[in-house]
């Protein structure tokens, strides 16, 4: 067999978590993918439209808040840069390559 046979604990546990959170789970998280969790996680997605046969939905879990982290992406929200160097320390060369990729005449 490849791929993964089962979610581990630790991220069955943050589910049921998030689960719990939206009022689709009662109880404590336990680690375990049971009936109940399973059962939460269809109703989750069935009410957001999306399919409810396989377990579980990456949608479901994006909107569950358990999606992949992008905070240190550099397009993200509140994310410092420094200032780019002055125009006159770039190479000539480079600058005209530049320029005409870019299709801008001097």
């Amino acid at each position: 067999m490849h791929g993964q046979q089962a979610i581990d604990s630790a991220r069955v546990t943050e589910i049921q978590q998030a689960l719990i959170r939206e009022h689709y789970l009662s109880g404590e998280a336990s680690g375990r993918w049971d009936s109940t969790t399973e059962a939460a996680m269809q109703k989750f997605q069935a009410d957001q439209g999306w399919q409810t046969k396989l377990m579980p939905d990456s949608r479901a879990i994006k909107k569950l808040g358990l999606g992949p982290d992008y905070s240190n992406a550099i397009n993200a929200k509140n994310s410092t840069f420094a200032d780019p160097p002055p125009a006159s320390t770039i190479p000539a060369e480079q600058s005209s390559g530049f320029a005409a990729a870019a299709g801008v005449n001097h």
